[in-house]
């Protein structure tokens, strides 16, 4: 059994992000659990970022009693934050919630363009990022509010 039969599969529609997510994203809300890291300008296209980020995710969920998801926390960011390198004009700001018996990570870049999960050819290098996150999420998707930048976000269960 590989990683994408043993999850389930994460909603990529229109449906967009969970009503509590919505909330504090486009409302402005707060929630008690809310962490940000804000990638330095001249830092969004260095490799180095992604390993910053990670232990951003680790310091912060642990300091949350989230240590069962860490691990994939830490996938799901490097992805998300590798992918706004390489297609979005860079990683503005990661974004890490908690709510209930959820974890959101959201990493905005300098992109309006919607993240598309490709079917990469079997010998293929790259392209299977956001299948890994969809593998790892409960849902997952994107929001491009007023403004040059787009949230893309991902839920894990906790």
């Amino acid at each position: 059994m590989t990683t994408f039969d043993a999850r389930p599969q994460a909603a990529t529609t229109g449906d967009g992000p969970p009503a509590w997510l919505s909330s504090i994203l486009l409302d402005g809300r707060t929630s008690p659990c809310d962490a940000v890291f804000a990638f330095h300008e001249f830092a969004t296209f260095e490799p180095a970022c992604v390993s910053t980020a990670r232990h951003f995710v680790d310091r912060t969920l642990t300091s949350w009693g989230g240590e069962r998801v860490a691990f994939d926390a830490q996938l799901v960011v490097s992805e998300l934050v590798t992918n706004a390198m390489r297609h979005a004009g860079g990683a503005a700001q990661l974004r890490l919630l908690a709510h209930g018996p959820e974890v959101a990570c959201v990493v905005s870049d300098y992109s309006r363009a919607a993240p598309v999960a490709t079917v990469p050819d079997v010998f293929a290098e790259f392209g299977r990022g956001l299948r890994l996150v969809e593998a790892l999420s409960v849902a997952w998707g994107w929001l491009a509010p007023v403004g040059p930048r787009k949230f893309v976000w991902a839920v894990l269960a906790a």
